[in-house]
């Protein structure tokens, strides 16, 4: 693996601004999530694919396993999202959900979980910085990330924990750029839940479902 890597992540290292095109695409995937654009997963998987060899050349090897997932989750949420083109049939539209108490309580446990093992295994095999950090993040992003191909309306509240985290993480990397972005994330994943709780509570009224309230 390290024969593979270190290649591009020195073609990475001459070019200084590859962070700066990664946090500018970050944020542009973030805002088109927020209104539901299809395009925002273009912007994923390019942001991602530079991240893959930041986050190993500074050793945040979860992280960077992360966005190996990441890739193949941007042409799954884009394969998704496509559903929700206003051309298809109304049965075919993906809509914001919210998830069951119950959900919540296994995706976490799920999390914490693999958190421990992976973040011992880490610990005791590798050069790893913060694994238990760095497996908590990866994970719960890991669950987030299918939270979003799905529209499950919860995914901003998991994301504001886990950006929150992530800046520590990446701040005592040296990533400052994307320490900054992670800032900027918190900020902008208000919005995006208020937004799409706005829009889920809308769709519920016509059936007389209970509003999901702040």
């Amino acid at each position: 693996m390290n024969e593979f890597m270190q290649p591009i992540i020195e073609v990475v290292r001459l070019m200084p601004y590859w962070e700066e095109c990664a946090v500018v695409l970050g944020v542009i995937y973030l805002l088109l999530a927020m209104r539901q654009k299809i395009a925002c997963w273009y912007a994923a998987f390019a942001s991602t694919l530079i991240y893959t060899f930041l986050f190993w050349d500074v050793r945040l090897l979860m992280e960077s396993g992360l966005q190996v997932y990441y890739l193949v989750m941007a042409l799954f949420g884009w394969w998704q999202w496509r559903k929700n083109d206003p051309t298809n049939t109304k049965e075919n539209t993906l809509t914001i959900s919210s998830w069951t108490n119950r959900q919540h309580l296994g995706a976490i446990s799920a999390v914490l979980m693999m958190t421990l093992l992976s973040g011992q295994v880490l610990a005791s095999n590798t050069n790893a910085a913060h694994p238990f950090i760095d497996s908590f993040t990866t994970w719960g992003a890991v669950l987030t990330t299918y939270m979003v191909t799905r529209k499950v309306l919860e995914n901003w509240v998991y994301w504001f924990v886990i950006d929150g985290i992530s800046i520590f993480l990446y701040w005592d990397r040296g990533l400052y750029p994307t320490a900054a972005l992670f800032v900027a994330y918190e900020v902008i994943v208000i919005f995006g839940y208020l937004k799409w709780r706005a829009e889920f509570n809308a769709a519920q009224a016509p059936a007389g479902k209970m509003d999901i309230k702040p």
